[in-house]
C-alpha cells in the first residue's frame, strides 16, 4: 500500500506549478511535522519538568544548530538556490549539477573540519555560553554537544538535497523530511532515553537527522543528480555563490550571536528558565512553519524567476499574493495563541513533571511571543524578495541593527521581568525589523502591490478581533459546563472556543468577501463531500 502511495506521489510531484499549491503541500506536511513536535515537547515536558535537564538538552543544541545555521541556511537561501535555479531556466543543466556537486563537496569538507574543531573546544565554548550553570551542568551540556556536532554535517548536506528540489520545485519529499526528522528525536524520548538517558535524546536527534537525509535522497537521484566529488574552485558560478553567501553568513553571524547571547542571559536566571523559552517558542512557531516559511519557500524559486525575467509586475503580483496569505492565516494564530495561551499549554505541555508554575511561565510567554507574529511569519518572505533580487546587504545590515536593538532591550528587561524581559526584547526588535526590510524592499523593488495588502490586513484584522471575542465569550461559558482541574475539561474548553471562534472568522472574512475566505470555505466543503464519498 505504501510503495503504490509513495509512486503515486512521485508521478504527480514532477514539479509543483503554483505558490499556492506548493506552499499549501509544504503546509500539510509543516503541520505534520509541527504536531509532531508538539509531541516531542510535551514527552520532553513530561518525562523532566522545565528544569536542569531541559536546560542542559536546550543548551546542548545550540552549537551544531549555529553551525547549520551559519553555515548551509546562508548558502541555501541567499547564494545556491536563486543561481541553480538561474541555471536550470537558463537550460544550463549540466552547469547547474557541476555547481550542485562542488557546493556539496566543499561543505561537507567544511561541516566535518568545524564540528572536529568543535567537538575538542566544546568545554570552553560551553563555558562562555552557559556561564550560570553549575559545573554538572556544564560538563553534561558538553556531553550531548559532542553527540549532536554529527546533525549538522548529515542536516548541513541533506538541506543542499532539499534547496536542489526546491529550485525544480519538488516539494513533497523535501516536506516530509522534516516529519521524520521529529520522528527519530521522539524515538530518543521514548527508547534511548530509557537506556542512556540524556544521552539518549542526543542520539535521537542524530536519528532525527539521519532520517531528514535518506527522504530526499532518491528523489534528488530522480531531478538527474549524478555524484562527483568535485573541489575544483575555478567556476564563475560557484564564486557567484560566494560572492552572495558573505553578507548572507555574516547576517547569520549576527542572529546566532543573539541567540546565544540570549542562552547566556536565560542561563543566569532560575532553574527551567531557558526550557520555558523554547517551549514557548516552540509553540508559537507553529504557524511560522506551516504559512511563513511555507508560502516564502514556495515563492522564493517564482520571485527569483520573475525578477531573471525583470518582470516586474508579477513579481508585485506574487509578493502581495503570498504577502496576503500569510496574514489571512498568521492574524488569526495569533489572536488564538493570546485568547487560549493558557489552555493551549496546557494541553501541549501540562504533564508529568511540567507543573502550574511552569504553565504560568510559559503561557506568559507564548502571549508575549504571539504578539510579533505577524512579523515573524513575513519576515521569511521579505528576506527571500531581497534575495530574489540577489540583494543579501539588506537584510544582513536590517537583521544586524535589529539584533543589537533586541540585545539592548534584553539586558535593560531582564533585570525587572526575568525571563518575560528576553521574550519582549525579541518581539519588539523582530518587528522592527519587519518593518525595515518591507519599507526598505518597498524603495528597491519597486510598487509591492500596497492597494491589496493595507485593505486586506484591516479586513483580516477586523474578523480576527470578532473571533477573540467569541472565543472569549465561549471560554468562559464552558468554565462552568466541564471540570476544569482535569486534562478533558481544559481541552473541551479550548477546543469549544476555538471551533466557534473559526467558524466567526470564517463567517465575518466571507461578508468582507476576502477571497482567501472563499477558497477555505470551498475547500472545506470539498472536504465535507470527500469524507461522506469515502475514499474512491
Amino acid at each position: 500500500m505504501w510503495k503504490n502511495f509513495f509512486c503515486r506521489i512521485r508521478e504527480k510531484d514532477t514539479g509543483v506549478r503554483t505558490i499556492s499549491s506548493a506552499a499549501f503541500l509544504i503546509a500539510c506536511f509543516g503541520l505534520a511535522s509541527r504536531i509532531l513536535g508538539l509531541l516531542r515537547d510535551r514527552l520532553l515536558a513530561s518525562r523532566f519538568g522545565a528544569g536542569d535537564e531541559l536546560d542542559i538538552y536546550y543548551a546542548a543544541f545550540k552549537v551544531p544548530d549555529l553551525i547549520f545555521n551559519f553555515l548551509i541556511l546562508g548558502t541555501l537561501s541567499a547564494a545556491f538556490v536563486p543561481v541553480f535555479t538561474a541555471l536550470i531556466s537558463q537550460e544550463k543543466k549540466n552547469k547547474a549539477w557541476i555547481l550542485a556537486n562542488k557546493i556539496l563537496s566543499f561543505a561537507l569538507v567544511i561541516l566535518i573540519f568545524v564540528s572536529l574543531v568543535l567537538f575538542f573546544f566544546s568545554p570552553e565554548l560551553i563555558n562562555l555560553i552557559t556561564p550560570g550553570f553549575s559545573s554538572e551542568k556544564k560538563v553534561a551540556t558538553v556531553g550531548l554537544t559532542r553527540i549532536m556536532l554529527l546533525s549538522p554535517v548529515i542536516l548541513g548536506i541533506s538541506g543542499i538535497l532539499g534547496g536542489i528540489l526546491t529550485s525544480f520545485k519538488r516539494f513533497f519529499f523535501y516536506s516530509l523530511a522534516p516529519v521524520f526528522y521529529n520522528f527519530g528525536i521522539i524515538i530518543g524520548i521514548l527508547f534511548f532515553s530509557r537506556f542512556w538517558g540524556l544521552s539518549g535524546l542526543a542520539w535521537g536527534v542524530i536519528l532525527g537527522a539521519f532520517f531528514h537525509f535518506l527522504t530526499q535522497l532518491s528523489e534528488v537521484f530522480r531531478c538527474g543528480w549524478v555524484w562527483r566529488w568535485d573541489l575544483n574552485y575555478q567556476d564563475e558560478n560557484l564564486k557567484k555563490v560566494f560572492r552572495l553567501i558573505i553578507p548572507r553568513t555574516l547576517g547569520l553571524a549576527a542572529t546566532q550571536i543573539n541567540l546565544l547571547i540570549t542562552t547566556i542571559l536565560a542561563s543566569t536566571l532560575k532553574a527551567g528558565s531557558l526550557a520555558v523559552f523554547n517551549l514557548a517558542n516552540n509553540i508559537q512557531s507553529v504557524p511560522l512553519g506551516m504559512f511563513g516559511i511555507s508560502f516564502a519557500v514556495a515563492a522564493f524559486p517564482t520571485l527569483a524567476g520573475c525578477w531573471a525575467r525583470e518582470d516586474k509586475k508579477e513579481f508585485k503580483n506574487n509578493f502581495s499574493k503570498t504577502f496576503n496569505s500569510i496574514i489571512f492565516f498568521t492574524i488569526p494564530f495569533s489572536v488564538i495563541f493570546i485568547v487560549l495561551r493558557a489552555q493551549i499549554v496546557r494541553v501541549v505541555l501540562g504533564a508529568g513533571k511540567f507543573d502550574w508554575e511552569d504553565t504560568i511561565l510559559t503561557f506568559s510567554a507564548l502571549g508575549i511571543f504571539s504578539l510579533s507574529l505577524f512579523a515573524q511569519t513575513t519576515i521569511p518572505l521579505l528576506a527571500r524578495s531581497f534575495y530574489a533580487i540577489q540583494d543579501t546587504k539588506t537584510p544582513f545590515l536590517v537583521g544586524l541593527f535589529s539584533e543589537i536593538v533586541n540585545l539592548f532591550l534584553a539586558v535593560f528587561l531582564i533585570k525587572n521581568y526575568q525571563l518575560l524581559g528576553l521574550v519582549w526584547a525579541y518581539s519588539l526588535s523582530v518587528i522592527l525589523n519587519m518593518f525595515l526590510l518591507l519599507t526598505i524592499l518597498r524603495y528597491r523593488a519597486g510598487d509591492l502591490g500596497e492597494k491589496e495588502i493595507v485593505p486586506f490586513v484591516w479586513k483580516v484584522a477586523l474578523a480576527s478581533l470578532g473571533m477573540a471575542g467569541v472565543m472569549q465569550i465561549t471560554k468562559y461559558g464552558v468554565s462552568f459546563l466541564v471540570q476544569m482541574d482535569t486534562f478533558w475539561g481544559v481541552f473541551i474548553q479550548a477546543t469549544s472556543a476555538l471551533l466557534l471562534g473559526g467558524g466567526t472568522f470564517l463567517s465575518i472574512a466571507l461578508v468582507l468577501k476576502l477571497e482567501k475566505a472563499e477558497k477555505v470555505f470551498s475547500q472545506f466543503k470539498l472536504l465535507c463531500r470527500f469524507t461522506r464519498g469515502g475514499f474512491n
